[in-house]
């Protein structure tokens, strides 16, 4: 059975003392049944790592921490960049890879995401592999070709065992910060077409990869979504900071 998990990405958002409030209230809102349903994890920018971190640890929060973004070398003449070891060193699990904000304003190519997904995975730490396609795209009907495409480029190169541990959000990128929510039925058979372009890849292997959906979930729509079956949690953005917000899309069966 694949565990649930609710990502939530902060983006650009909170400065580190920010940071420690938000997980305070956050840990203060679930409870033990909450954490065996769901894995829970915030996604802090860089500079709020090292607070969440330690907040989660002081107080043996079982909230996971994952991080925005990650370069793909361990070290060099970089300038403004993260290596994979910098954050696997701060208790970091999750790195979120190919995020459509990051291949839409700052042109990571689909090689670049192949690399990044690589080199988390070589770090100890599991990727969340974005991946969806634009309204223009949906409306000429190559939505597939898109995310399929998207699936097979990030998962170049990457073991059986690994692609079974790994996570793959789908993001409808009309949808990411507008409000707008693909329908349930779309957003599944979505879920369900990635799963079978992994299982084309890594056979039995995808029956264990997680598939997220991101792309404005909320406490309106987050039951819906997740009665779908290849749907196993979500990514989550505007709704996660908040704490009341962001625990009522995780105890979404409440």
């Amino acid at each position: 059975m694949r565990k649930n998990l609710i990502a939530g990405n902060w983006k650009m958002n909170a400065t580190h003392l920010e940071a420690i409030q938000m997980v305070q209230k956050l840990s203060y809102r679930l409870d033990h049944n909450d954490y065996q349903r769901v894995d829970v994890v915030v996604c802090p920018p860089f500079t709020a790592l090292r607070s969440a971190q330690t907040v989660i640890e002081t107080d043996h929060l079982p909230i996971g921490l994952g991080a925005q973004n990650v370069y793909w070398e361990q070290k060099g003449a970089y300038t403004g960049e993260i290596a994979p070891d910098m954050l696997a060193k701060l208790s970091v699990s999750y790195v979120i890879v190919g995020h459509s904000e990051r291949r839409e304003l700052f042109g990571e190519t689909d090689e670049d995401v192949n690399r990044k997904v690589k080199a988390v995975l070589d770090a100890g730490m599991t990727p969340i592999l974005c991946v969806g396609e634009t309204e223009a795209e949906r409306e000429d009907g190559v939505t597939e070709a898109k995310v399929g495409g998207q699936v097979r480029a990030g998962l170049a190169g990457v073991t059986s065992d690994q692609i079974a541990g790994m996570v793959v959000a789908y993001e409808p990128i009309w949808a990411i910060g507008t409000g707008r929510t693909a329908s349930d039925d779309d957003a599944g058979a979505m879920a369900t077409y990635i799963r079978n372009t992994i299982a084309d890849i890594a056979g039995e292997a995808a029956e264990e990869t997680r598939i997220l959906y991101g792309g404005s979930m909320n406490p309106g729509n987050v039951a819906g979504l997740m009665a779908k079956r290849d749907i196993d949690g979500g990514l989550v953005g505007g709704a996660s900071l908040d704490p009341d917000t962001f625990a009522s899309v995780i105890r979404y069966w409440v």
